[in-house]
């Protein structure tokens, strides 16, 4: 391999050094002052632009503790991309991949990361909807109801959608925690907890290439997981379908196939 110019092994140098202070020298030729400057430009810079990005993940740490998750990351995670909004993900990818638990870590730890950042995802998402022969206002149980594009669903061990600094559960919830993460129009972002029924309702809705209609959805859904009332199931489903198209999580209905 041919060795790099002089300017380049200068770059990686400087470069070695911000990433790991303590343990790689400074570039020779750089007053020591300036390299100060730079090493808390750069730390300061990662490490508030993620704690804006992380902000419940922040407030449940302390400085000792955030300031160890960022230079563990600089010095560790080979970032795929230069931009800042993408940040997010590649701290999420250390969390991961890269970053050995300790004893003191909470849980929850990584699941937190991941909603902290599906909420950031969906808020900058250039996803849009296909409104096409869609009918906002269309019967949901007697036509095919359309699920948006900018509604994301995610099953949790833990509900990370109520951690707090005083709310830090220590055990899993006893069932999974499923939460459907949408945006509307307004480009607000909000969540709904869903139960079991409905995440796979939803779910059933997205994969609905055949515009299978609400109410033929809800009596395949009863006879999948053997509910005993399917009348009942379809009673309830449509409520449900009737909030998450308040919540802009279904956008309307098609015509059925």
């Amino acid at each position: 391999m041919a060795k790099l110019p002089e300017f380049q092994q200068k770059q990686y140098a400087f470069a070695a050094h911000i990433r790991d202070p303590d343990n790689v020298p400074a570039p020779q030729g750089i007053e020591e002052r300036r390299m100060a400057i730079y090493r808390e430009l750069f730390f300061n810079n990662i490490r508030n632009l993620l704690a804006n990005m992380f902000p419940v993940l922040r407030k449940l740490h302390d400085d000792d503790k955030w300031h160890g998750f960022i230079r563990q990351f600089m010095q560790q995670h080979r970032a795929e991309t230069p931009y800042f909004l993408q940040l997010p993900q590649e701290f999420l990818a250390f969390l991961q991949d890269e970053y050995e638990t300790q004893d003191d870590d909470y849980p929850f730890l990584v699941e937190l990361a991941h909603y902290e950042y599906i909420e950031l995802a969906l808020s900058i998402s250039e996803d849009s909807n296909n409104l096409e022969d869609v009918d906002p206002g269309g019967d949901l149980l007697h036509q095919a109801p359309v699920k948006s594009a900018l509604a994301w669903i995610y099953a949790y061990q833990f509900p990370v959608h109520r951690i707090k600094t005083d709310f830090t559960p220590r055990e899993p919830a006893e069932q999974p925690v499923f939460l459907a993460v949408y945006r509307r129009a307004d480009d607000t972002v909000g969540f709904m907890e869903l139960n079991p029924i409905t995440a796979r309702l939803l779910e059933a809705i997205e994969d609905n290439d055949a515009r299978q209609t609400g109410e033929g959805l809800l009596h395949t859904l009863a006879e999948e997981i053997n509910y005993a009332d399917a009348d009942a199931l379809v009673e309830h489903g449509a409520a449900a379908l009737e909030e998450m198209r308040e919540l802009e999580i279904l956008t309307g209905t098609r015509v059925p196939a």
